[in-house]
């Protein structure tokens, strides 16, 4: 299986062992990971059998000046704002990230904040045999869950909606 990164994170894989699949025919990621998964998916040769998006990285209903204002601070302070998202992306939940923390860059944040998920693209790895789960926790502060799990229902395999967890599920 390969997982792809949260932003600012790496190895966080076991975070998610509960739910992810041990094959060479599987892809995950988290959050910002969760935009790389999908495109690795629809370009990677090989076979894909399930895609699992955690908490994927959606922004699509922003407005431009909330991206624009998550940027321009990002460039005053970027381990501020490395502090503070991630504080409140483990907001209620008990998760020490020290062991996964790695520095992310201006331009991964910039995708992360601009990537626009489409429908064809899901549709496309569906018609071509791939399982879709998607994990959304409904408390999330990071992502607009609301909007996720309106796009992402009709798209997916499995949604899977957590009551009451955040972004990291829990």
């Amino acid at each position: 299986m390969r997982f792809f990164s949260g932003f600012s994170l790496w190895g966080e894989a076991e975070l998610f062992a509960d739910w992810l699949v041990q094959s060479d025919y599987a892809v995950a990621g988290f959050s910002y990971g969760a935009i790389r998964a999908l495109e690795h998916a629809l370009s990677s040769p090989r076979r894909i059998d399930r895609l699992l998006l955690f908490s994927p990285a959606f922004f699509q209903t922003k407005k431009e000046r909330f991206v624009t204002l998550q940027l321009e601070a990002f460039r005053r302070d970027p381990e501020g704002y490395r502090r503070n998202f991630l504080t409140r992306a483990v907001s209620g939940a008990r998760i020490d990230l020290e062991p996964y923390l790695k520095e992310g860059t201006f331009e991964e944040l910039e995708e992360l904040l601009r990537y626009r998920w489409e429908a064809e693209k899901l549709r496309a790895l569906w018609e071509r045999g791939t399982v879709i789960e998607v994990f959304i926790g409904e408390k999330d502060r990071i992502i607009d869950a609301a909007g996720a799990l309106e796009f992402f229902t009709p798209l997916a395999t499995a949604t899977y909606r957590f009551r009451e967890a955040g972004h990291f599920l829990r």
